[in-house]
This record gives structure tokens, C-alpha cells and sequence, in this order.
């Protein structure tokens, strides 16, 4: 099975999430910021390296939140979800167009990729 990975990270009862650039499958749609596992992974360095390539910064990936199934085109995923710490918010973006802190309220308004409504459920449920 394909595995993606989601950093959840909070503060002041706000999530960090990302609005990605058009042109991909899910162009233009909220994400909390990760992605795919690469060969000899764990889910923690992809998304070390996902922050890394995505956001430019740097990350420290605690525990375990949420994980759930979804598909993605003709392939199927399992969807790990972990809460992360930032060490900067000195963001260079490049798969987004925009970042920002929201109310863990408001995520059922925004437009985000069924993958991520698995983390949304997860911190509107607690």
C-alpha cells in the first residue's frame, strides 16, 4: 500500500495548513503540508523532508494523531497523520501559494482534499 504522511502542527488553538498552487490533483485546495513516503522511509523523515523541500524549514515530528484510507486516481493510500513542532517560521514556499494559522473551528469551511478531512475529523472529534 502507498503510505503519505500529514504534520499537524498547533498552536494556540490554531493548525498551520497550506493552500497549494493549480495544476495538480489537489491544486488549489487547503493541505496540512506532507507527502508520500519515498523507498526506505518512515513516515518522520518524509515528513522531515517534505517540510524541508516544501516549506523550507525545519521540523521535529512527535506522536502519532490519526491515520485513514483514501484514494488518490486509481491508487489507493493509507493516510499517517503526526503532530510536528516548528523550529522557524521563516517559510519559503514552493508547492503553495499561501500559509496561515487557523481556528481548528474554521477547517470544515476551507476546501481540502478528502485525504485530509481524516486530520480534520481527527481534531474537530477531541
Amino acid at each position: 500500500m502507498n503510505i503519505s504522511v500529514a504534520g499537524v502542527a498547533e498552536k494556540e488553538g490554531k493548525v498551520l495548513v497550506a493552500l497549494r498552487k493549480p495544476g495538480t490533483s489537489i491544486g488549489e485546495k487547503w493541505e496540512f503540508p506532507g507527502g508520500k513516503l519515498e523507498d526506505g522511509e518512515t513516515p518522520e523523515d518524509a515528513l522531515i523532508r517534505e517540510y524541508d523541500e516544501e516549506l523550507n524549514v525545519e521540523i521535529k515530528v512527535f506522536d502519532w494523531l490519526c491515520e485513514g484510507g483514501f484514494s488518490n486516481g486509481k491508487k489507493n493510500y493509507l493516510l499517517k497523520a503526526y503532530r510536528i513542532e516548528l523550529e522557524t517560521e521563516d517559510f519559503k514556499i514552493t508547492e503553495h501559494q499561501q500559509i496561515c494559522w487557523v481556528d481548528i473551528a474554521e477547517l470544515s469551511s476551507m476546501n481540502f482534499p478528502d485525504s485530509d478531512q481524516i486530520v480534520i475529523n481527527y481534531l474537530l472529534s477531541r
